[in-house]
Order: C-alpha cells, then sequence, then structure tokens
C-alpha cells in the first residue's frame, strides 16, 4: 500500500512539471491556416464561394464589394458577422488563428 502511495504521489508531481512545459511548447508551434480554414470555414466557403450567399464570397472582389479588405477586417467579420454565418468569438477561434485564417483566405482567394 506504501509503495502505490508513493507512486502516486510520484507520478501526479511529474504531471505538474510536465503539463506546464508541453502547454509553453504548443505556444509556439506554428499555425497551420489550410487546417483552420478547413475546420471552421469551409463547409459553407468551398474554395472561397458562399453556399448561403454567393455575392459574399472570398475573393478579393467579393470580399472589397463588402467593405473587407484587410486581415482585420476578415477577423471582425468572424467575430461579428451578419445574417447566415456562425459567429466565432475568441473562445471557439483563438485571435492568432483567426489571423492565420484571415492570412490564409487573403493568399489564397484571389
Amino acid at each position: 500500500m506504501k509503495k502505490v502511495a508513493i507512486f502516486t504521489a510520484a507520478v501526479l508531481s511529474m504531471s505538474v512539471i510536465v503539463v506546464p512545459a508541453f502547454a509553453e511548447a504548443k505556444k509556439g508551434e506554428k499555425i497551420d491556416a489550410k487546417a483552420k480554414f478547413d475546420q471552421h470555414c469551409v463547409a459553407c466557403h468551398p474554395k472561397g464561394a458562399n453556399i448561403i450567399n454567393p455575392k459574399k464570397g472570398l475573393g478579393k472582389k467579393d470580399l472589397a464589394a463588402n467593405g473587407v479588405k484587410t486581415e482585420k477586417d476578415i477577423v471582425a467579420k468572424m467575430r461579428n458577422p451578419g445574417p447566415g454565418m456562425t459567429k466565432f468569438d475568441a473562445k471557439a477561434v483563438p485571435d492568432a488563428e483567426a489571423n492565420a485564417i484571415a492570412k490564409y483566405i487573403l493568399a489564397t482567394f484571389k
């Protein structure tokens, strides 16, 4: 019984040390913007189109026609979209991911 208690204490103490180190390592990892776009956006925006409202595609011409020209504008639309689009708050899509998605959109859909 004493050996089990010592083993359990040892495992718990290691997890306290390991978990924060792992969390810090994840902060520095590069975000796969395409994967995040595929996860959050592609269902309604396949190939940069818009299945809900075809006039609101992700090509530069459509974005500009809707007052969206910068990464900041795209993130603002993600955070506070119009009717028909899911709202992606910072809890659903953290700022770093939202910014990566916005860069991906501007670089991919011409």
